[in-house]
């Protein structure tokens, strides 16, 4: 290309291509051998591989001096997405992992009529009991079963088999007992048997696939023959989700244990209705059972029964008697019966 003297540029141009360094075969080899530039961060849109600045050249300015046009600036890939599904939500680690293909299994021992040898009474109105217990546990999802007036040997035959099932698929088990009882003992049609021995079959050493799962007892029946006569009050109310981590778990572990009554007292149980204790847990699980933590709802289910019953009996020695209930925790983490649950100002 010709210049002309009279061009203002001309000299500035001249002097430009005048030092113009020759491109040698080590200026190409120096610059096939420099490092890609780091990839920006997509989020603040740009990238520092595209951004429009000149690359630095081994020999000082840009480019060797040559004029420099700026390449067209690259549009940014879009980062890869993960689509998570909204039923895969995170467990919290103080939560038992209720997100398993089935809630899990009830169990529901209604023993109404007893042997004359054990001198126990027919139990009217706990056929009100099972059935409201199998409808509410079926709401909230359990695979429910009755089994009626039971001997100690099939209560325990029954419970054992139960423990030797599989239950990987399932989040939990229950088991509500109804029959007579004393303290430490629950009846069979025949006889007594130690609450220990129902319960043991679930240990964590004997049940492996219920190994960390919440392990549910509920018992209506009395713990001993004293009665509560109650006292009247003044106006007013007083008031590790770590996967990789290895780690023991005590076998009576994961255990709740809810009693219709506290030691050595007796359970009421209406023939008309049913026991107190089992119409209140059902009235509170019907309301709040997939809302509510399970000592919440057992809370509830405490002063329910407190404030709302009270014996009414021509026998002045039975007459205005109140209940208790008691429970019994060995859970290391929260029970909730819903994978997905509102929040608790919802409730």
């Amino acid at each position: 290309m010709a210049i002309s003297p009279k061009d203002p540029g001309a000299p500035w141009l001249a002097a430009k291509l005048a030092v113009r360094p020759r491109r040698t075969s080590a200026h190409a080899k120096l610059a096939s051998s420099r490092p890609c530039a780091q990839e920006g961060n997509p989020a603040s849109g740009s990238n520092d591989a595209d951004s429009g600045e000149p690359a630095a050249d081994p020999t000082g300015g840009p480019r060797g001096g040559a004029l420099y046009f700026p390449r067209k600036k690259k549009k940014a890939e879009p980062m890869p997405t993960v689509k998570v599904s909204q039923d895969q939500e995170e467990v919290p680690s103080h939560e038992y992992n209720m997100t398993f293909k089935k809630l899990g299994k009830c169990i529901i021992i209604n023993n109404k009529s007893f042997d004359k040898s054990t001198g126990m009474s027919t139990r009217h109105g706990t056929d009100k009991d099972a059935e409201a217990l199998f409808k509410c546990f079926r709401s909230l999802g359990f695979e429910v079963a009755v089994s009626n007036n039971c001997s100690c040997d099939e209560m325990e035959s029954l419970l054992k088999q139960a423990a030797e099932e599989d239950h990987t698929d399932s989040a939990c088990f229950v088991c509500v007992l109804l029959s007579h009882g004393e303290e430490n003992c629950i009846y069979g049609t025949d006889g007594v048997v130690l609450i220990k021995d129902l319960t043991s079959c679930f240990r964590g050493d004997r049940c492996r696939t219920l190994l960390g799962k919440p392990k549910l007892f509920f018992i209506q029946a009395c713990r001993g023959t004293e009665l509560d006569d109650g006292i009247q009050a003044d106006s007013g109310t007083v008031g590790d989700t770590d996967p990789d981590s290895q780690y023991k778990i005590p076998v009576e572990a994961d255990f709740l244990i809810a009693y219709s009554t506290v030691p050595g007292y007796y359970s009421w149980r209406s023939p008309g209705k049913g026991s107190w204790f089992v119409q209140a847990l059902c009235s509170v699980l019907n309301e709040h059972g997939k809302t509510l933590e399970i000592m919440q709802i057992l809370t509830r289910v405490n002063c329910k029964v407190a404030r709302d019953y009270e014996s009414r009996s021509d026998n002045p020695s039975l007459h205005s008697k109140k209940q208790i209930p008691c429970v019994m925790s060995m859970l290391t983490k929260e029970v909730y019966f819903s994978k997905k649950r509102h929040p608790e100002g919802a409730v």
